[in-house]
């Protein structure tokens, strides 16, 4: 058998540990057809919501949403994009538009979304979208409007778009001001704008659904969210501090990333406590992800949805464990807002006004990943680019110009988390296993000859 072969078969044996890793991918789906068919019996309100939106207000308001991005990754890991990248060129667009952030306004174009095969197995992923009466975005990337305005027009929903501010300030150690202190790690006038922004947002769901928002509830979904993101700081601490590590990042980025999408829920709360008592057990034992690690490997960039098994094609040649990735990271520092002046709005604008920043912008993000690199005592980086996403860029440049500054070595290449056009995969682990060889083991040997 040929080694491509055997690499494609091996997609279908991705070794997912955790149970929570698996209750978090089966309750997601449940939650996804209870809430479809909810939405289509009622004839209700449904809305497409970008990553960076403030989901809390839609959640306070008991307005059913998805993340466009989280579908994003469901389309890819059901192996539809290459059709929907057909059809968006069908249509007259460019086939390779902000790929991760085009599939819902693809699957629009789509006849077959609804149909079913004669086995009667969905054509669409999971059957296909509720109809969207709601589609909100925040303009953060060149098209993000233009993509959210069609996919509204598609559906014949209604399009709401967000402004985006820049800052200036950046304080590098944002990681540690963004719990307590970020009042101080915000421009003011910022922080202003941004509240503005949600109130608007706020009246204007109001006016189109005829839901009332209560602040009480806003509040409650705060709590909860601390409370859950809570569990992911200390995950994201037990794991770094731990060698060998009891996990790898194909049991943490999909538990912690499909349970972001319930955040603000009882069901996302006891998630991470159950996420965190299980990890914290196998530490206890003793137990290793990888028995005979010997390379802490860091994955910086989207999941590669379309290829989960590409992280632990290196475990058993070279003992190399890709142990941190930014969905459990991210929820460990970027999303708890204590709120002392009990004011749940402000606190929410805190959260969604940075995001870009943290993972988008250097020095806030380069700096933030040589922190982890460092905590985490990693070995090697990983660092997939996508070429295609202005929005995802993020200095990439200057991400890998701080990691070899400081001796880390770091590998970069242009690929696509949902787009399989863009993706091989025995050369992508050619080019992984030379890295290992040539870069991370003499930098490994060299620094535990120390």
């Amino acid at each position: 058998m040929s080694e491509e072969k055997k690499i494609q078969e091996s997609k279908s044996t991705v070794v997912k540990k955790l149970k929570a890793t698996k209750a978090a991918s089966l309750y997601q789906k449940e939650w996804f057809f209870s809430m479809k068919e909810q939405v289509e019996k009622e004839n209700g309100e449904f809305a497409i919501l970008n990553a960076d939106v403030p989901m809390e207000i839609f959640r306070a308001m008991d307005i059913p949403f998805v993340v466009n991005q989280w579908w994003a990754a469901i389309c890819g890991a059901k192996r539809m994009t290459k059709k929907y990248f057909d059809l968006m060129k069908e249509n007259g667009y460019r086939p390779d538009l902000n790929s991760y952030d085009a599939q819902t306004l693809a699957e629009s174009f789509d006849p077959d979304d609804k149909k079913f095969d004669e086995e009667g197995n969905p054509l669409g992923p999971w059957g296909g979208l509720p109809k969207p009466t709601i589609c909100v975005t925040r303009l953060t990337g060149d098209v993000q409007s233009k993509i959210f305005t069609l996919l509204a027009e598609n559906y014949g929903a209604e399009a709401y778009l967000i402004e985006n501010t820049v800052a200036r300030k950046t304080p590098l150690n944002w990681y540690e001001l963004s719990a307590d202190r970020w009042e101080e790690m915000y421009d003011t006038d910022r922080l202003d704008f941004a509240v503005q922004e949600l109130k608007e947002l706020i009246r204007w769901l109001e006016m189109k659904t005829g839901r009332m928002f209560d602040i009480n509830k806003l509040q409650h979904v705060m709590n909860l969210i601390n409370e859950q993101e809570g569990y992911y700081k200390k995950i994201r601490d037990l794991i770094a501090e731990t060698h060998p590590v009891p996990v790898t990042v194909v049991d943490t980025i999909n538990a912690v990333m499909q349970a972001q999408w319930q955040r603000g829920t009882e069901w996302g709360v006891q998630h991470a406590k159950g996420l965190y008592e299980e990890i914290k057990a196998l530490v206890d034992k003793g137990e290793a992800a990888v028995p005979g690690e010997k390379l802490r490997m860091m994955w910086l960039g989207r999941g590669m949805w379309q290829d989960f098994q590409f992280y632990q094609r290196f475990e058993e040649k070279y003992g190399a464990v890709f142990m941190w990735s930014m969905y459990l990271a991210m929820g460990a520092d970027a999303y708890i807002r204590n709120d002392e002046k009990g004011d749940p709005l402000r606190a929410l604008a805190a959260r969604f006004i940075g995001m870009e920043d943290f993972i988008h912008m250097p020095p806030w993000n380069s700096s933030w990943f040589i922190h982890e690199a460092k905590h985490n005592d990693i070995d090697g980086v990983v660092y997939m680019i996508p070429d295609n996403d202005m929005q995802a860029v993020e200095g990439s440049y200057f991400i890998k110009k701080a990691m070899e500054e400081v001796g880390i070595p770091i590998l970069t290449f242009h690929a696509d988390p949902v787009n399989p056009k863009k993706w091989n995969a025995e050369t992508m682990t050619e080019l992984v296993e030379d890295f290992i060889e040539k870069r991370v083991i003499p930098a490994h040997e060299a620094k535990t000859a120390k």
